[in-house]
């Protein structure tokens, strides 16, 4: 097996533009084996992808398991508080079937599809609060709030708690040793252990007096499932907190910064705003929100003449494969009117992101509101080169966004 490029994939230089490094690895060798990378093998090329994800008897999906992915910045007692038998995103066949129907009764596109009015009506408010200011933060003004409101109020939590659920969801994805960033042991176990507590108390209020939300309409699909606990709930509670949240935030935070790249990308939506939605798809294709998942196998198994050992970590880099030139042409031109099909930004298979719908929802109505009001966007003070990004391999986007903005 090759070695992989000599720079290192965990360093804030590389997390800042990882894709020259990506190029390098997918035309080096389609796996790479990489030590930092909690010991994974990476599997860099479209091609190869697709039937990963697709054969969960051979890559099980337990390589999603925190357990897996975190060593040293949680304590044993709290891993235990997190880890459950039956998790929707490292769980097989057949536990994962009876999972993605429970939660698909509850979870619907029809639901989703409500949602359009009232994310138009929170859009709009935010924007226009925004634009008050000469100078502005489109992650703290609109990225962020947005979609942890529209994910809260779905759920059922109250208005006042949602600075709280934002704080326990950053905390959450900063667990991760796939991140750099420096979190304080003592205010992550906190967040922690607020988040299983309050999530635990809304169910048991909703078991006594179910109401129109979320989490009422997950108590009844899955007491039609014996094998659903009170825990399996708040884990799916928690994992619509966070990949609902930071999924959509880092969408539209990657997308505005490739727009200020590319002007000429701008006015294209300015001249014609129905190309919105295929401009979110080009989004989601060149700078993934979500960079790659794991998997771990069952038995040994070669890939592209490489040997994985049985229960090796693997990693399916869908930011490489995204930029695949032998999928798309000429990959690292960012163009809202590209034809994209088949970019791997929501996954593959049985795992295809339940949630891409309202990801997609939320972008769209963001940037036509966006298109609606503003002119155009530039920079505030700081060049494009300069931005502060999150520093999260697993997760993609900038932590601030800080803009100007000639108003229509």
């Amino acid at each position: 097996m090759q070695s992989p490029p000599t720079i290192p994939l965990l360093n804030r230089d590389v997390l800042a533009d990882p894709y020259p490094f990506y190029a390098q690895l997918r035309e080096s060798a389609p796996v790479h084996y990489i030590e930092p990378l909690l010991g994974s093998y990476v599997i860099c090329r479209h091609e190869d992808i697709g039937p990963t994800l697709k054969s969960t008897a051979m890559f099980s999906s337990k390589g999603m398991e925190l357990s897996r992915r975190t060593t040293d910045k949680l304590s044993p007692e709290l891993l235990g508080m997190l880890m459950t038998e039956n998790s929707l995103i490292a769980s097989d066949p057949p536990i994962h079937t009876r999972l993605r129907n429970m939660v698909g009764r509850a979870f619907t596109p029809k639901r989703v599809a409500e949602l359009e009015p009232r994310i138009r009506e929170l859009t709009v408010e935010l924007i226009d609060d925004m634009l008050r200011e000469d100078k502005l933060d489109l992650m703290e003004d609109l990225a962020a709030p947005l979609p942890i409101t529209v994910i809260a109020e779905m759920l059922g939590v109250e208005p006042e708690r949602r600075r709280d659920f934002k704080r326990w969801s950053d905390d959450a994805i900063s667990s991760s040793n796939l991140s750099l960033a420096d979190t304080d042991p003592a205010r992550l176990e906190a967040s922690i252990r607020a988040l299983q507590e309050y999530m635990r108390q809304a169910i048991e209020e909703r078991r006594r007096s179910p109401r129109n939300d979320l989490i009422s309409a997950l108590i009844e699909a899955g007491g039609k499932e014996d094998f659903v606990t009170s825990n399996d709930l708040i884990a799916f509670c928690r994992l619509l907190l966070i990949a609902g949240n930071e999924t959509t935030t880092n969408l539209i935070g990657n997308g505005m910064v490739a727009l200020l790249r590319h002007p000429a990308e701008w006015e294209k939506l300015v001249a014609d705003p129905s190309l919105v939605p295929n401009a979110v798809e080009e989004i989601l294709r060149y700078d993934s929100p979500v960079q790659g998942v794991f998997r771990e196998t069952t038995q040994e198994l070669q890939v592209r003449g490489q040997t994985l050992p049985a229960g090796s970590r693997v990693m399916a880099l869908f930011g490489s494969a995204n930029r695949d030139p032998r999928k798309f042409q000429d990959p690292d031109r960012f163009d809202v009117t590209r034809e994209v099909q088949g970019h791997y930004s929501f996954g593959y298979g049985i795992h295809f992101c339940l949630g891409a719908p309202l990801a997609r929802l939320e972008a769209k109505v963001a940037f036509e509101e966006l298109l609606r009001r503003v002119r155009r966007f530039e920079f505030a003070s700081s060049p494009a080169e300069s931005l502060d990004w999150n520093y999260n391999l697993f997760l993609r986007g900038p932590k601030s966004l800080r803009l100007k903005a000639q108003r229509r």
